[in-house]
């Protein structure tokens, strides 16, 4: 079970327990798409007082520094739980899974733990260094560094040689006595063999939305996107340090030669699922999608014992997860802040329609009935409220919605007129690209078309590159 807030309890005063009268009053730490979606919001009021608020959309660094300091009333609401560092920094979220693992474990419950398969090996460096050391000699391999407390690629490189290691360990060897500690960084086994389309990589960005962690209580987000990389996949012990082939931030890939901002080089992962049920099959498409659904949850059970439960609380998260050959589904990291920047039209579009809904659940106007979960609102599912939320009362139900037909997507087919000026607009060719179904039967409800396998998976490919 999650722990509740620390603050000692007490009995509420009328005026805490209600909101007063009038409109609501919100602040941002941010001045991106969230922005705007609170700016249309025509009947709410911005507000510069730090404490008297209704909604806060707040950065990390203020959750760290001042969340602890304030006595929030009844119905104030903050877009961070105090410590979601325990599923967002990278060596936190790798020791979590590590112990859920061993708990169902020592519960000789060893199926369900065998279903927590989805991260690769890590070691925390350079507190693990030696433990590293020995594993790599003995199976040997390409591996990735990754930085703890950096983001967007950076610091992150590849290597398959301790050598090439080797001006790093000595700037961050470890001394217990030294007050300068060295940057912690993880050691990971590289999927070195992921899916690729086009010839080139890439990773999904999936939202999810927790509004509670006592109970559990997780929303996914129908929509995201895939990243692809720029430069096609290679490899090649010359290729090993080419950050545009084996990095999918876009923060790395705006560099890369020939990169083309219109293109944008992401998908939509409803086009995603629409292509990999026409290249592999329904059976084989819906068993992906619902592992990725299950990973997002089997993640959120591993952190939950560690997580403080704030009821003025709720979260967002951005999970990259990467997809392998043989269709498996791997956790590279999970983001306590997804970038809500957009970088064309269709992401504003996307993100702003999301963050809306974000709103519509959180329901600062209490419209709904009190108590009251709805299990599909706007573009999110619930997919978990204390347990599995099931769907199949249905001969025609998915096993889970992600990258299914997302009403909210279908102004995502055309530039919206109403999107900031500023951003570029993505070719129309891309946008409206979807996969040949001739001789496909009618799909699932609510999902994709089942097409013979590999049919038109290249056609679809080749639109996009």
């Amino acid at each position: 079970m999650a722990r509740e807030g620390t603050d000692p309890p007490r009995p509420l005063r009328r005026d805490e327990r209600q909101r007063p009268p009038g409109p609501i009053r919100w602040r941002s730490s941010l001045r991106n798409t969230i922005y705007d979606v609170l700016q249309s919001k025509k009947e709410w009021v911005e507000t510069e007082n730090e404490t008297e608020w209704d909604f806060f959309w707040a950065d990390k660094g203020w959750i760290h520094h001042e969340l602890d300091k304030m006595h929030l009333n009844d119905w104030q609401r903050i877009n961070h739980f105090p410590n979601h560092y325990e599923l967002t920094r990278k060596d936190l979220l790798i020791k979590n899974l590590k112990r859920a693992k061993k708990q169902l474990e020592r519960e000789e419950r060893y199926m369900e733990a065998a279903q927590y398969n989805f991260f690769p090996l890590t070691f925390v460096v350079p507190s693990e260094y030696r433990m590293f050391v020995e594993e790599f000699k003995r199976s040997g391999g390409t591996w990735i560094m990754k930085p703890i407390g950096k983001a967007q690629g950076q610091g992150i490189f590849l290597f398959n040689k301790l050598s090439q290691i080797s001006d790093w360990r000595r700037d961050h060897t470890w001394r217990p006595d030294d007050e300068d500690a060295p940057e912690t960084y993880l050691a990971q086994r590289y999927v070195d063999a992921p899916y690729l389309v086009g010839g080139k990589k890439f990773d999904l960005r999936i939202y999810a939305l927790v509004t509670s962690y006592s109970p559990l209580r997780v929303f996914l987000y129908r929509s995201g996107f895939a990243r692809f990389t720029n430069t096609r996949y290679s490899m090649k012990k010359e290729d090993i340090t080419n950050t545009f082939i084996h990095l999918t931030n876009v923060a790395i890939q705006k560099h890369a030669p020939g990169f083309d901002a219109a293109k944008g080089m992401k998908w939509s992962i409803h086009s995603l699922r629409h292509f990999m049920t026409t290249r592999h099959g329904a059976e084989a498409s819906n068993e992906l999608f619902h592992n990725m659904q299950n990973l997002i949850i089997r993640a959120l059970l591993a952190v939950q014992p560690a997580m403080i439960n704030d009821k003025h609380c709720f979260e967002l998260y951005g999970y990259d997860i990467l997809i392998d050959q043989s269709l498996k589904p791997w956790l590279l990291e999970v983001n306590a802040s997804p970038s809500l920047s957009a970088s064309d039209t269709s992401d504003w579009t996307l993100k702003f329609a999301l963050l809306e809904d974000v709103l519509d659940i959180v329901d600062l106007e209490s419209k709904r009935e009190p108590g009251k979960i709805d299990l599909h609102m706007g573009g999110f599912d619930l997919i978990w409220d204390g347990g599995p939320v099931m769907r199949f009362d249905k001969p025609t139900s998915l096993p889970t919605m992600l990258g299914a037909y997302n009403e909210r997507d279908r102004n995502q087919l055309r530039p919206k007129e109403d999107g900031p000026s500023h951003l570029p607009t993505q070719r129309p060719k891309r946008a409206a690209v979807s996969v040949p179904t001739s001789g496909a039967t009618s799909g699932t409800e609510g999902g994709p078309p089942q097409a013979p396998p590999g049919a038109g998976g290249a056609a679809f490919a080749a639109s996009l590159f």
